[in-house]
């Protein structure tokens, strides 16, 4: 039976309050005025995955834990109005949230409300194991409480990616993720040799593809033993936030990889993502469509070094 599912999207499901501040890091004060508002909108990393897969037109899936609160009803009116299909079970914490301030050069510090996990929250296994067998492909957020879904994830044999952020090579909360994925993702900001970290995460786990985001300096794939740098894509406008960008390539890399594209045009389709991104407020979400990065990373991928 073919898969019902692309890519199903475990975990990362929730909402950000933006708050436009004149610099990062934002000086002491007792009080700034937010001239520009200060906006609440469902979207975190899992809900921008999935919207970015489904805006490039792939059959996307998301679970994860969400509260009958005020935030969990913005992320099911998001889902609803993309089109995009969700599995929310309940989480009495309530649905995870956090707070971007974000600098006039679009760079952003993320506060996360870490009340709303439970050591003990888990996702049925019965439910993932279904979910997983109806899917070409499983992307998994390093949110509570996807670690618990690895093992049987990695049993129903479907390839999996994971994001993990921000990771400095050494934090152990992110290492079953790095060792359990076929595809890792992670940012290459708190690392001194991301080369270093790349290769150990491939030496160590199942990786056949580890990709390292460098912001303006483009990004680093590890694919068959060998590490090319991935030039910046340019950006369609205006730079106005970074929120998002990380999210945007992985989906684009995603896609590329479902669509049969070799690892260095996947991660071109993810540079070129992650640059639209980059143009887009963050109070809103939007996602490049597939004519568009189709569009944009026409003819040969730049050549790295």
């Amino acid at each position: 039976m073919s898969a019902q599912t692309d890519v199903l999207v475990l975990g990362g499901a929730g909402v950000d309050t933006i708050v436009h501040v004149p610099e990062l890091p934002l000086p002491y004060a007792d009080s700034y005025m937010i001239d520009s508002g200060i906006r609440t909108r469902a979207g975190q990393t899992g809900d921008f995955v999935a919207l970015g897969l489904s805006a490039l037109g792939l059959r996307t899936h998301h679970l994860d834990l969400l509260g009958e609160d005020p935030e969990g009803d913005l992320v099911r009116a998001l889902h609803e109005e993309r089109g995009i299909a969700l599995t929310a079970l309940p989480q009495p914490a309530g649905t995870k949230r956090a707070v971007n301030l974000v600098g006039p050069d679009g760079r952003r510090l993320s506060l996360y409300d870490t009340s709303r996990v439970h050591a003990a929250d888990r996702f049925p296994e019965p439910l993932v194991r279904s979910l997983a067998a109806a899917s070409r492909h499983v992307h998994v957020t390093i949110t509570q409480p996807c670690a618990h879904a690895l093992p049987v994830l990695r049993e129903s044999g479907v390839p999996l990616s994971t994001d993990l952020h921000d990771w400095d090579g050494e934090n152990p909360y992110h290492e079953p993720f790095a060792l359990a994925a076929d595809v890792v993702f992670l940012s290459a900001a708190a690392l001194s040799d991301p080369e270093r970290t790349m290769r150990r995460i491939a030496e160590r786990g199942r990786a056949e593809v580890v990709v390292a985001t460098a912001g303006a300096d483009g990004a680093h794939l590890l694919a068959g033993g060998e590490l090319t740098r991935i030039p910046v894509a340019a950006p369609p406008g205006p730079v106005v936030d970074s929120n998002g960008a990380g999210d945007a390539f992985a989906a684009a890399f995603l896609f590329g990889r479902l669509t049969g594209e070799s690892p260095a045009r996947c991660a071109w389709y993810g540079a070129v993502a992650g640059a639209y991104a980059c143009t887009v407020p963050a109070t809103r979400t939007a996602a490049v469509g597939r004519a568009e990065l189709l569009a944009a990373a026409a003819g040969p991928a730049p050549a790295g070094r």
